[in-house]
């Protein structure tokens, strides 16, 4: 098979297509043959050994993929060959071929777009944990999300519209801005050319009461200034590269709750809720109410195109590599 393999840390266009052999599955294994798989910002992050986790290179990026299953491994029972499906991983979903635990994976509903699926899973699931188990967000709240024209962000911006929210959207330009409008956000922020806390304040009058922030970066601080009291701030990454160090009075002045948490941490820490987050969250996508923005799409040969224009952060939604 081919996969988009990183050799050596450092810039995404370091990245080169190889032949590598055929994965078999091994027991409570299945082999996917991928559809499609989404570009997300950690992949570039992993790549250039910024990221919360070291990965060992080589090796072949790629967290989220949608296909079938073209054979499983022993003791699969639950899945078979010819299954559609969405997964996740930390690695591995840049390929034409990805091993996954039979578990890893979920069986699609029939009128369920591979494409769709394949952009779905991690950003909205972020989203949704973040909104929904975190941020605790009750319809009719302003809640500000950071970052809106990236796939978290544009996520977040669908889901708490959605929860009967008021969201507004800040981003670095019109154009992205113009897109989270068209998703459900009431108002929107331009952090190049507005202040960020001044603007939150105008708009809502008290401050927002709810931030996500998939970002990090200058505009972590400014947002939980704009928070109203009482607010929850959820950390969800750090795309800007950098992690921010907030100043501690502001949490005793304004009365805020800071929070984050990390997918794996949170599905077995709080397996509870991610059941009936996940529940609630797929009965939305199978019944068309949600659905992911996809603005581009590359074969696996240009992944490496792909790559650096996630890294240029000219990314609005969710990018593909169809191999």
């Amino acid at each position: 098979m081919k996969a988009l393999r990183c050799n050596s840390y450092g810039p995404v266009s370091n990245a080169v297509v190889e032949d590598l052999p055929d994965p078999v599955p091994g027991a409570g294994e299945v082999l996917v043959d991928v559809a499609a798989a989404a570009l997300n910002f950690p992949d570039v992050l992993i790549m250039a050994d910024l990221y919360q986790w070291h990965v060992d290179v080589p090796y072949t990026p790629g967290s989220e993929y949608a296909g079938i299953i073209s054979a499983v491994g022993p003791d699969v029972t639950t899945l078979a060959v010819g299954d559609r499906v969405m997964g996740s991983s930390m690695l591995g979903a840049f390929a034409e071929k990805v091993i996954s635990k039979a578990s890893g994976v979920t069986k699609l509903a029939d009128n369920v777009e591979l494409r769709s699926a394949a952009a779905f899973s991690v950003a909205y699931r972020t989203s949704q944990h973040a909104l929904r188990s975190f941020a605790k967000v009750q319809a009719g709240e302003w809640v500000l999300v950071l970052g809106a024209a990236g796939g978290v962000g544009m996520a977040a911006v669908e889901l708490a519209t959605l929860m009967g929210a008021k969201v507004i959207a800040a981003a670095s330009s019109s154009e992205k801005l113009a897109v989270c409008a068209e998703r459900g956000a009431v108002a929107t922020v331009n952090y190049l050319t507005e202040d960020l806390k001044t603007r939150v304040k105008e708009i809502t009058g008290t401050g927002a009461d709810v931030v996500i922030d998939p970002v990090g970066g200058p505009y972590a601080e400014a947002a939980l200034r704009a928070t109203a009291w009482g607010g929850r701030f959820v950390v969800v990454g750090f795309a800007d590269g950098e992690i921010p160090k907030i100043p501690l009075n502001l949490v005793l002045l304004k009365g805020v709750i800071i929070t984050g948490f990390t997918m794996e941490g949170f599905g077995r820490h709080q397996a509870d809720d991610n059941e009936r987050d996940t529940k609630e969250l797929m009965e939305w996508f199978n019944s068309g109410q949600i659905s992911p923005l996809i603005s581009a799409s590359f074969p696996l040969e240009r992944g490496a195109e792909a790559l650096q224009l996630m890294a240029d952060r000219k990314a609005i939604g969710k990018i593909l590599i169809e191999p």
